[in-house]
Parts: structure tokens; sequence; C-alpha cells
């Protein structure tokens, strides 16, 4: 996490809030439990599925996938995944509307896996067919058993990765374990500044687990995303109990907000921009493209003024001018005209129009 004192408004400080990339760099590696086993080792990066085609991951039903722009399999569902706190569209093809709170069984990007499902998706926005999963069934009271069973040995399998990384000296930071629900597999995923070989470290798990290790490296911002937290406002984090989405926030958001730049007021518990940034930027980005920015000069009343601040969100701008007096003016009395900005003597009544 990056340190900040609270007087750090530089530059260099706030590049290092913005984004290096959505999800960090992402490293997997993969050992079979056969015998001594030797590990297969793999890095990806952000956005692609290492190792091929695996059994069990995205299982979808053919003659139901629709193109981008037609129709989607209904009913769609959002579904999520506890370990990782990643949600998915899922449609189910049972009789029936399924209650939010509803345990599926259904295939993720990580392996057939009990989640949890979120409600009924009324209004998609764009989605495409390869992004919709299948629901495979309901879950059963011995399914959710094994799954509350697997949380005991996940937090011993956790214990056991870290002292392993401890005593090889790795520099990663160990998230989360999670075993899957129907596959010999257990995935760890982690933290790391850098590119990190842990060859030598899937080699010593495979002789513990005696089954498929997977290695996931995630960036801070995913790590925020699995583990959650407190944000500034004392509310739960964004990326945790509001989308899991992670769109780029740079600082050009919280400026053209009029926020302060204070590193410490614009950043979460993760060390980067704060995610709401990106909530209403685009109101503000679109208001003041009918405001004049800060610096621009006018003439008013026969006098020079320069705009010294601008609200968006109140529509009004202020000026100074070179008589001395400071003014707070409404956006309907700018008109942008000939590359110049002018100002109407009187704000047009819309009654009259």
């Amino acid at each position: 996490m990056a340190d900040f004192s609270d007087e750090d408004t530089s530059e260099e400080a706030l590049k290092g809030l913005e984004d290096e990339g959505l999800a960090g760099g992402q490293a997997e590696a993969e050992a079979a439990a056969d015998g001594e086993g030797d590990a297969e080792s793999q890095a990806e990066g952000e956005g692609r599925e290492g190792g091929g085609a695996r059994s069990g991951q995205r299982e979808r039903s053919r003659g139901e996938q629709r193109g981008r722009g037609r129709e989607l399999p209904s009913p769609l569902y959002r579904i999520r995944a506890t370990h990782s706190n990643e949600t998915f569209f899922a449609w189910w093809e049972g009789e029936g509307e399924l209650a939010p709170r509803t345990w599926v069984v259904a295939p993720t990007r990580y392996g057939r896996d009990v989640c949890e499902l979120q409600g009924l998706v009324r209004c998609p926005g764009h989605v495409g067919a390869d992004e919709i999963l299948k629901i495979d069934r309901i879950a059963t009271e011995e399914d959710l058993s094994k799954v509350k069973a697997n949380e005991e040995r996940e937090r011993k399998a956790f214990e056991l990765c870290r002292q392993k990384i401890e005593t090889r000296r790795l520099p990663m930071k160990l998230v989360t374990a999670h075993y899957l629900f129907d596959e010999p597999k257990v995935l760890f995923f982690f933290s790391a500044e850098s590119r990190v070989d842990f060859r030598e470290l899937v080699k010593d798990l495979v002789s513990v687990f005696k089954m498929r290790i997977e290695l996931r490296q995630i960036g801070v911002r995913d790590e925020a995303r699995v583990t959650g937290g407190c944000g500034v406002c004392g509310r739960v984090l964004c990326c945790h109990g509001v989308t899991d989405k992670l769109t780029p926030v740079s600082i050009k958001m919280a400026k053209d907000q009029n926020l302060s730049l204070n590193s410490m007021k614009i950043s979460g518990p993760c060390g980067r921009l704060l995610c709401c940034l990106a909530y209403e930027y685009g109101f503000y980005r679109d208001a003041r493209r009918e405001l004049p920015g800060e610096g621009v000069r006018f003439l008013f009343e026969g006098v020079n003024f320069r705009v010294v601040e601008v609200n968006a969100l109140a529509g009004s701008v202020k000026a100074a001018g070179e008589d001395g007096r400071v003014l707070w003016m409404q956006a309907a009395r700018f008109i942008h005209s000939e590359g110049k900005w002018k100002v109407r003597e009187e704000i047009p009544d819309p009654d009259r129009a």
C-alpha cells in the first residue's frame, strides 16, 4: 500500500495512486499430484485465461448462446463466487424463478463451484453470450455441508502455504485459499509488487496436498475486493459490496470534480484512487462542457473578467474582474461563439420559449 503524508500532493505522489492495470499482472501455476509431479508454471497477462481449456471452466449450453446485440437467455441472474467476490451473469433453464441468496452450482472461471445467487437481472446492458454461464443446479444440503467443511481445510491450507512462502522468503503476500467444490484443486490468491518465480513453492504444496495447485497473482485493487473492508465514508468498500467490476480511475476525475488532491483523502485502503471518483465523473464531464474553464477570460459590462472557480454541480462560475468585482454567474448566461465565451445580459426565461 502506498504511504503518503497528509501534505503530499505532488504529481509524483498522485501519479502513484493511478491504476497499474485493473487487476495487476496475473500469474498461475498448476501441478498434478502424480507421484513426483513436475510443476507446470505459466505467467499470463490480465484478462487471459492460461493453460487452455480446463475441465469445468465456463461450461455453456450450445444453442442457447446468443451473439452480442441479440436476444439473451432468460431468465438471467447474477451470481457471486464468495471466495473471490467476483460476479457472473448466469441463466437458469429450470422451472420457476430463483430467489435471491439461493445457493447454486455453476461453472466459474476457476472451475465448478457453489455460488450465491444475487438476484434477477432485468437490464443486463451490453452483455455478450460468452459472458453468460449456465446454472447447473440448486445446491443441496449435502453440497452446503461440503462447502462448510472446506472452510476449515482452507484455513489450514492458508497457514501452511504462508509458512512455505516465509521459508522460501518469496516476495509475495498470500491473500486467500480456496478448495474447489468438486475438483481436486486448491486455489491460492496472492499479491506481489512484481513477477514471482514460485515453481519450487508449487512443488512443496503438491507434495503436501497431493492434488492440483493453482496460484494466481492479483493486483492491490483485486486484493481489496477479495478481503473487503471499510472505506473513508464509513461504508463497506465499493469493490467488495457494490460492484466487482473495477474501472480505471485517474487524477483528472478528481480535478474535474473540484476535489482536494490530498492523496490521503482521495485514495482507498488499497493505496489506489477511490473507485467512487468514477461514479459521478460523467455528470461533471458533461456539465463542464457547458461552462468556461478556469483561467478563461471574457468581457462583461465593458470589463475584462477571468474565471477563477467552476462549480459544475451548481452550474455556476466565479469570475474576478479587473475592477475588483467578484461575480457568481449561472451557466445559462454563457454562450460559446466564434471560439470565445460571451455572457448574455439576461438569463433567458424558458417559459417564454
